[in-house]
């Protein structure tokens, strides 16, 4: 279930970067329905998931303590995580992209991005374009 009891959809912003935390964040606040939450690492992403059951997470692969891959595949175990969109968030090459897939990513938004395209792609989602 990816709604929260007032009805707005829950997007898990996880960085280890505050910079990049804040522009998506500042993005999307403007997007109405969507209550925003972030975390610094793929350890903190995956206790608030467990709590929260986002909508949609922008994961990034390269974080301290838990990657963006590991984090991944924990966050695809968490009961109700199949109807979660995962958008990777890497500057990294096809391998790692490859890796992410195989983990349960579903999206990918290279660095660096402008608002814009992350208001694209939060849209495709939004339409089932994934």
């Amino acid at each position: 279930m990816n709604t929260r009891h007032d009805g707005r959809r829950s997007v898990l912003i996880v960085d280890d970067d505050p910079f990049i935390r804040k522009l998506i964040a500042t993005t999307l606040e403007d997007v109405s329905g969507f209550d925003l939450v972030e975390a610094c690492d793929g350890v903190q992403a995956v206790q608030l998931a467990g709590t929260r059951a986002p909508a949609i997470i922008f994961l990034d692969v390269n974080m301290p303590r838990l990657d963006g891959i590991g984090a991944a595949t924990q966050l695809r175990a968490l009961p109700g995580s199949e109807a979660t969109t995962i958008v990777m968030l890497t500057a990294a090459g096809q391998e790692r992209e490859r890796d992410a897939r195989e983990a349960g990513a579903d999206l990918f938004l290279t660095k660096p991005f402008s608002p814009l395209d992350l208001l694209r792609l939060v849209d495709e989602i939004g339409t089932g374009g994934r």
